[in-house]
């Protein structure tokens, strides 16, 4: 990949472009637990699927083929999509599956035009998971399913791991804290597929070899000392707090209101 400006100093959607080219799940998830995912909330050929900051849309590719659903994905990264779309073509799911360029947070479906609706990873765009199940609530019927991929604290970390990690103790909560989240919000918790230390470090070190192919490919390009830094600082943080700290996974919520 080559940056739009080289002289500029590479946003932070820039390096994730960067440090996921290798990746097709954009989150720590193996393959294995994107199809568990699908089968605890019960997709299957009728079962239309809303996902916004989709990503390269795999959870969406893998359930059409896998399953038959009918996807759409919405993702701001215009190299995300691209790729989501070659998946899809992959795959031969071009007729399941439809990805859009564009701000998932401005997103508004028809109101139930969707069986499940997702933000796997990025509920940023509604300021949280409780702001987040509010922008997904309407996209899907009484009987719908709302997907939320959330960190989640292990145990209470020092200074140091909220410093490392760039948030404060409050941004996440632990489990049964996380729980009080989604009943404030009106969403009720039926399921979960949880991720662990090996796809923890598996989504982590595909960064790490894709940040340093580029860092070889791109020695004299003026960006090339902070994708550096990037790599350095994400392959530490990992290494000393996030992997004991912070959990990650894909909570199944029914909404209530």
């Amino acid at each position: 990949m080559v940056l739009a400006d080289a002289a500029a100093v590479p946003s932070t959607l820039e390096l994730h472009e960067i440090a996921e080219s290798d990746h097709r799940i954009l989150d720590p998830f193996t393959d294995a637990q994107l199809l568990e995912l699908g089968a605890v909330a019960r997709v299957g050929p009728t079962t239309r699927v809303l996902d916004l900051a989709c990503g390269k849309a795999e959870m969406l590719c893998r359930w059409a083929q896998e399953f038959g659903a009918r996807g759409v994905g919405v993702d701001l990264s215009e190299v995300f999509v691209a790729a989501a779309r070659r998946r899809a073509e992959e795959l031969g799911v071009c007729g399941w599956v439809t990805v859009e360029c564009g701000d998932a947070a401005a997103y508004r479906p028809e109101p139930a035009a969707f069986d499940v609706a997702a933000c796997i990873g990025a509920t940023w765009i509604g300021g949280g998971a409780g702001g987040t199940i509010d922008l997904l609530r309407p996209a899907v019927g009484s009987d719908g399913l709302l997907l939320i991929g959330e960190p989640f604290w292990r145990e209470p970390p020092p200074a140091e791991a909220l410093t490392a990690l760039g948030v404060g103790a409050d941004d996440f909560a632990d489990l049964p804290g996380l729980l009080d989240r989604f009943d404030a919000a009106g969403a009720d918790l039926v399921e979960m597929v949880l991720a662990d230390e090996h796809s923890w470090d598996r989504y982590v070190a595909a960064q790490c070899w894709a940040l340093r192919r580029w860092l070889d490919d791109h020695s004299d390009d003026p960006a090339a000392a902070d994708v550096r830094r990037f790599r350095d600082a994400t392959r530490r943080t990992h290494l000393a707090y996030q992997r004991r700290f912070l959990g990650w996974g894909v909570f199944v919520l029914r909404p209530t209101r």
